[in-house]
């Protein structure tokens, strides 16, 4: 867990559903402390990642980015 969440902006191609949920899902466990939630905390760990990609998805959408921005790493995608 450790591992550290990817910039998603600027991405090109732009970051995929997926990628949103898998930043997601990091965020949420990073937050939580679990890797895996017990199932007493399954239905609100797993919803509380579904509301988190929303929003990083809404954010990735309705950003401008300026001439003057850092250019982006590309992402290293898997085949």
């Amino acid at each position: 867990m450790c591992r550290n969440i990817q910039q998603l902006r600027g991405a090109e191609p732009a970051a995929t559903d997926a990628e949103v949920r898998d930043a997601a899902l990091q965020y949420v466990r990073k937050v939580s402390g679990y890797r895996v939630p017990s199932a007493a905390n399954q239905a609100t760990f797993e919803a509380a990642v579904d509301e988190v990609a929303a929003a990083t998805r809404r954010l990735l959408d309705d950003l401008t980015v300026g001439g003057g921005s850092k250019p982006v790493v590309p992402l290293q995608r898997r085949l």
